[in-house]
């Protein structure tokens, strides 16, 4: 299998969870395609020898992570100087009711990248404390903390979290609503 028919089949299989992966890191649609196509490119042109799917996969959730960790303070200074070249963004229309989803994106919006980056991998992709920690290259005890810190943001703006099941080893404990 050459490069181009194992990115056909990746994209094809497994771009949309790529997406949804992007999504959750950046908050942004637009911005989820673009981390998703950068770490293609990078991932593609340095592992020209990768011919599987599921291994080139690995190479770019890992590149996409990484993509978004490193961005953040050249994001974070664009969002302090936009306002100075662009037109303000069109605001939505007022909806109905509360959205849970928009809540939970919003609330992640707040997180610092390391912060959303282990929130996203142990509650969206289902890792282990140690497997985060290999992504990320950084001490579990770092991971543990950052993850009861974000979702100590979480519950400030989302209210209490509770486990889905009583037999859960998340990290996350039941707590009574006040």
């Amino acid at each position: 299998m050459d490069w181009q028919d194992v990115l056909d089949t990746l994209v094809r299989d497994r771009g949309p969870a790529l997406l949804r992966y992007g999504y959750l890191l950046t908050g942004d649609a637009a911005d989820a395609q673009e981390l998703v196509q950068d770490a293609l490119v990078s991932v593609l042109a340095r592992k020209a020898r990768l011919r599987e799917p599921a291994a080139v996969e690995g190479y770019v959730r890992q590149t996409m992570l990484s993509t978004y960790i490193d961005g953040y303070r050249r994001r974070r200074r664009w969002l302090g100087l936009r306002h100075l070249l662009a037109s303000p963004d069109i605001a939505d229309a007022p909806q109905g009711g509360v959205d849970t989803r928009r809540d939970v994106i919003a609330a992640l919006a707040g997180l610092a990248p390391r912060v959303r980056a282990c929130v996203v991998l142990r509650y969206f992709e289902d890792l282990p404390v140690a497997d985060i920690a290999n992504r990320l290259q950084i001490s579990d005890g770092a991971v543990k903390r950052y993850l009861s810190d974000g979702v100590h943001a979480l519950e400030r703006v989302l209210g209490p979290v509770q486990a889905a099941a009583p037999t859960e080893s998340h990290l996350v404990t039941t707590r009574s609503t006040r």
